[in-house]
C-alpha cells in the first residue's frame, strides 16, 4: 500500500477521548476514522449515492498499526480508495497519516474492509449496481 495510490483524503480531528492513558489514539478509534473516511469518500466519488436508499454492510475489516498517533500530530488525515469490485461487494483500503516536523509523510495505520451491498427490506445481499461500479471506476480511474 503506497500513499501515492490514494486520490481521496479527509482531514482528521482526533478528539481528546480518542487518546488512551498511554497518550496515543487507541486502536479502536482507527475504525471510526475508517468510517468517517468511507462516508466522505462515498459522497465525493458518487454523486448518486443516497444513504437512505443505498446500504452496505461490513463483511470484513482489518487494521495494521504502524506508528502511534499523538495529540501533537501535524495534519492528521485519512486516505481512502476502492481497490476491488465484485458481484455483490467492493473493497476499500485506508491509510492514516500525518506530517513530520520536516514535512515528511508519516504512516500511522493502514487498513482494509470489504463491503457487501444489502437490501434493507429483503434483508439480503444484492448485486453491486452498475452505476456504483461506474462511479468508482470514473473516480479511481484504475479499477
Amino acid at each position: 500500500m503506497s500513499l501515492e495510490n490514494f486520490k481521496f483524503f479527509k482531514n482528521l480531528e482526533p478528539r481528546w477521548s480518542d487518546f488512551d492513558p498511554i497518550g496515543h489514539v487507541n486502536n479502536v478509534y482507527y475504525f471510526e476514522y475508517f468510517q468517517i473516511g468511507r462516508a466522505y469518500y462515498m459522497m465525493t466519488s458518487s454523486k448518486k449515492w443516497q444513504w437512505t436508499r443505498h446500504m452496505f454492510v461490513i463483511a470484513h475489516m482489518e487494521a495494521n498499526y504502524q506508528k502511534e498517533l499523538r495529540p501533537n500530530a501535524i495534519n492528521p488525515r485519512i486516505g481512502v480508495r476502492v481497490t476491488k469490485l465484485g458481484n455483490k461487494s467492493f473493497d476499500f483500503e485506508y491509510i492514516v497519516t500525518s506530517k513530520s516536523e520536516n514535512g515528511e509523510d508519516l504512516i500511522h495505520c493502514m487498513g482494509k474492509s470489504t463491503q457487501v451491498m444489502y437490501d434493507m427490506e429483503e434483508k439480503k445481499s444484492i448485486e453491486l449496481p452498475d452505476w456504483v461500479k461506474n462511479d468508482f471506476k470514473n473516480y479511481e480511474g484504475n479499477l
